[in-house]
């Protein structure tokens, strides 16, 4: 199969970069990088005031316009706690966001924010579609800010794996009903995810509308205060459902072969784009493989990512998996690392890793292999909002350069001999 045909747009998606031609039969399960990405300016040990070796962790980085003060970042992590279903933010989010900030955080990414009321996971998602949920998100963004973190938010829809359980409505693992609070599903193709209920597919104009979705709250978004977007391109939503070729089963321009597959995730980043201020970063969240037989593969994700680059995304945010059900992850710390890699050398544009990395040095060690750009601390965050400040510590970092707040200081701890 060719992925530089059929024309898109009046140009191919893919272009002249995309060298590579993969096998949609072909697994992706890379045990290492391929290819180790050069020792660049991003990766470079730095030094301190004292002339040791600045750790690369607390190294800032600067996409566009927006530094973020160190390679620490709290990624997306659902909270399911809109206990109203109104998917206005509550105090508990305001809590979960600002206390991960004080502790250190470079960037602080909101968990995956429904632009529209079908595009939740579970009834109690957040969401950004009126203004009574803009008002909210801009007291919390303005909170992140205030310690000096960078406030990013992640925007969703979760297509056939929306109205779905959680701890707080139950139906665990199930479709949640309607009498319930419910509601039925849209997709890109009537293929349920598992169990769940069987979706509808998605007429053009639906496909339409919800791009604007995307960009009405990618607006509202902005004027929250948000300084970065990302947009959710992973873990069997939407987006990678229209990806994968196990759930896009479509014949027209949106399905069929990857160029096609990619145009929705293209639109979605055009009509970001154009609300987007030039001097703010956006940043796609992709699943660099679905772990199965025919389906969604590393080398399909390098051209995806060669393609968002050139529509203005900045960095691609670098997991794996949740697109398909019934298969095996060889889930281990480091296990994500090597496809944010060849990522970050294939398709030259910075990148995060993220999955099971919770060692300071084992953080530390990627970013100086040049592996990649960013680490994003998830688990460990949910049970140490402070771990950047105990990392600096760690990796040696002078206290009064980790990023402690005043107020905190004098509970730093204290410099290594």
């Amino acid at each position: 199969m060719s992925f530089t045909s059929p024309e898109v747009f009046g140009d191919s998606f893919l272009g002249a970069e995309a060298t590579t031609t993969p096998s949609d039969a072909k697994r992706s399960k890379p045990t290492s990088p391929r290819h180790a990405a050069p020792e660049s300016e991003e990766s470079t040990i730095v030094k301190s005031s004292k002339n040791q070796p600045r750790p690369l962790l607390f190294k800032p980085m600067t996409l566009r316009d927006v530094t973020v003060r160190n390679r620490a970042w709290l990624p997306p992590m659902d909270q399911y706690s809109v206990f109203k279903q109104d998917g206005i933010p509550t105090d508990w989010h305001y809590q979960h966001y600002v206390s991960r900030a004080v502790g250190g955080f470079g960037l602080v990414l909101t968990e995956a924010t429904a632009v529209s009321p079908e595009g939740r996971i579970s009834p109690n998602d957040v969401g950004l579609w009126n203004d009574a949920q803009q008002n909210t998100w801009k007291w919390i963004a303005d909170g992140i800010a205030a310690t000096g973190a960078v406030p990013g938010i992640q925007l969703n829809h979760s297509g056939r794996k929306g109205s779905t359980g959680s701890f707080a409505v139950g139906f665990n693992g199930a479709s949640v009903p309607q009498d319930q609070g419910g509601w039925p599903t849209l997709a890109p193709s009537s293929v349920p995810f598992g169990s769940y209920a069987i979706p509808t597919e998605l007429s053009h104009e639906e496909i339409h509308r919800i791009i604007a979705d995307f960009r009405s709250s990618a607006a509202r978004a902005v004027a929250a205060g948000f300084k970065v977007i990302e947009i959710h391109a992973a873990h069997g939503y939407l987006i990678s459902q229209f990806l994968d070729p196990l759930s896009n089963l479509r014949t027209d321009e949106y399905g069929g072969d990857l160029n096609s597959r990619l145009r929705f995730l293209v639109e979605v980043s055009d009509a970001i784009r154009e609300v987007l201020p030039e001097g703010l970063p956006l940043f796609v969240r992709i699943s660099a493989t679905d772990w199965a037989q025919g389906g969604w593969d590393l080398d399909q994700t390098v051209s995806a990512a060669q393609v968002s680059k050139r529509h203005g995304v900045d960095l691609i945010d670098v997991s794996t998996g949740g697109i398909v059900p019934y298969v095996t992850v060889p889930v281990a710390p480091n296990y994500q690392v090597p496809f944010a890699a060849e990522v970050r050398a294939q398709a030259g544009i910075p990148t995060t890793a993220v999955g099971l990395i919770d060692k300071p040095k084992q953080a530390e060690r990627i970013l100086h292999k040049g592996w990649a750009d960013a680490i994003e601390i998830g688990r460990a965050a949910l049970r140490e909002p402070s771990w950047p400040l105990r990392a600096a510590h760690k990796l040696g970092l002078n206290r009064h350069e980790a990023p402690y707040p005043q107020q905190y200081l004098r509970g730093a701890y204290r410099d290594n001999a």
